[in-house]
């Protein structure tokens, strides 16, 4: 089951993508923020036959939802509404510095990572809903 991971910004939204299997998320992609975000979003579906979308839930640290994580659930339910998908919203505290992290251990310098920086935090994102209990599913075959 191949699962999309957005991570969405201000300025712009990482896209991330699992494997068939659900099992390992990738970096995807970086998109302007733009008027036509979901429909931008409803062909990414399309195109990677994709079976359920992940949204990053901008929390504080101490847990609490602010604005920011009131405009991500906003934003996933129009997408819900928009797609033939479920939408799922999965808890993105500190994924944009384990993305940074990981970046510059890899060797990519400061202006190297800003380009990459959404869609690897969007594969951060995307990687924590698949190992948790919620992205898990029954193994085929298996009763459940």
């Amino acid at each position: 089951m191949r699962t999309l991971g957005v991570d969405l910004g201000t300025v712009r939204v990482g896209l991330a993508l699992s494997d068939p299997g659900g099992i390992l998320a990738s970096p995807l992609a970086v998109l302007p923020r733009s008027a036509d975000l979901l429909d931008r979003l409803a062909d990414v579906v399309l195109e990677h036959d994709v079976e359920a979308v992940v949204v990053g839930l901008p929390r504080s640290l101490d847990g609490r939802e602010r604005q920011a994580a009131r405009g991500a659930r906003a934003e996933a339910r129009l997408l819900a509404e928009r797609l033939d998908v479920p939408v799922h919203l999965q808890d993105e505290r500190l994924t944009t510095v384990v993305a940074h992290a990981s970046l510059a251990a890899s060797g990519r310098n400061g202006r190297q990572r800003r380009g990459s920086v959404d869609a690897s935090a969007a594969a951060v994102l995307l990687q924590s809903w698949l190992d948790s209990p919620a992205g898990r599913r029954p193994e085929e075959g298996s009763a459940s």
